[in-house]
């Protein structure tokens, strides 16, 4: 295990975070509390310090856990959860973006981590409801009064997160470290305005199914082999990736990997890892030890220039407008001096 900046701080984080969304049974398909701690030992033990989780995973179960599990070395580990999904159903204010959601899950959540501080404090989801200055203001309070390090945002625009670092620097106010994002080999739309983005402020990202619900794993190689009304990684947006596009992706996948001596998953995994877009971490979750350190045997994986090409042949995208038209219009702009001119700023 190597370890990475998180995107403008100083901070270190494991090449590989650990989500914790399976730790509990409450939702259906989770892990026992036995089989939670030992798939977070053989993280730690495998080098892994980042911790991902949030205050719904398993209806709090989670953050119980990890809290329970990390105790004996609080320091070691950056613990980042989450706050904005609704704890109170009834309640209008029982989830979002504002303040007082805000203040509220971030008591909740020091409570049942059993901790202090949050290293890195994910605002989970926009709600196009609260003012971009209320939450950086908000955020910018917690981590003064020393209950939050970091801040990050998950599943959120381009456009609110540039305009929320602007703001932040222009106010002195902590900006955003990290942008959570859903990024995959059949999930590759943020690499129209989401990843330039992060690469041109420096923030770390960190790709939640990287393994696409379970389809890149080789589970499902056509649609007959999936159960009717069975759902891919038994998740509310897993169904959407069965596609007859994402269905030949996945069987290009498990063709690499019996080239490469590896498994599917350590192929969409791999793949990630060696993409030039700035700061990549996925994000892993498994339901025991074993699939969990067969998706750490990414680590040992490097994809051929072929074989990285033949991927991205089958899955590549079409970036659309402005990004197609500015591509065509580059001979307007500079003419025939563009080969010529070593630019640091080019996005790859």
């Amino acid at each position: 295990m190597r370890y990475k900046l998180l995107g403008r701080s100083g901070l270190r984080v494991s090449e590989i975070c650990l989500g914790t969304m399976t730790f509990g049974e409450e939702w259906g398909w989770g892990s026992t509390k036995e089989e939670s701690a030992r798939v977070f030992t053989a993280f730690a033990e495998a080098g892994g310090n980042f911790l991902d989780t949030a205050n719904r995973y398993t209806e709090g179960t989670s953050e119980k856990y990890l809290g329970q599990f990390i105790a004996t070395e609080r320091e070691r580990f950056v613990l980042a959860t989450k706050f904005t999904m609704n704890e109170r159903p009834k309640d209008p204010n029982g989830g979002g973006n504002q303040r007082k959601c805000m203040m509220q899950a971030l008591e909740g959540s020091l409570k049942r981590l059993q901790t202090e501080y949050i290293d890195l404090y994910w605002l989970h989801a926009w709600d196009f409801m609260t003012p971009v200055d209320e939450v950086m203001r908000a955020l910018d309070d917690a981590v003064r009064a020393g209950k939050v390090f970091y801040v990050g945002i998950s599943d959120a625009p381009a456009w609110i997160v540039s305009q929320a670092n602007t703001m932040a620097d222009l106010k002195g106010w902590s900006p955003f470290v990290a942008l959570q994002i859903q990024y995959s080999l059949v999930e590759r739309t943020p690499e129209r305005d989401l990843l330039p983005m992060a690469q041109a402020l420096d923030l770390a990202v960190t790709p939640w199914s990287p393994l696409g619900g379970g389809l890149l794993t080789g589970k499902y190689k056509a649609a007959a082999d999936r159960p009717a009304g069975a759902r891919l990684a038994q998740s509310p947006w897993g169904d959407r990736f069965k596609t007859e596009r994402n269905l030949r992706i996945a069987q290009e996948v498990a063709a690499v990997a019996k080239e490469a001596g590896c498994t599917a998953a350590q192929v969409a995994l791999a793949w990630m890892r060696q993409q030039p877009r700035g700061i990549l971490i996925p994000i892993v979750g498994a339901r025991n030890v074993l699939q969990l350190k067969d998706n750490l045997g990414c680590l040992c994986v490097q994809l051929s220039a072929d074989q990285l090409a033949r991927l991205d042949a089958l899955s590549k995208i079409e970036l659309g407008f402005p990004h197609d038209f500015l591509t065509m219009g580059k001979s307007y702009v500079f003419g025939e001096t563009l080969p010529l001119i070593d630019s640091h700023r080019a996005l790859k």
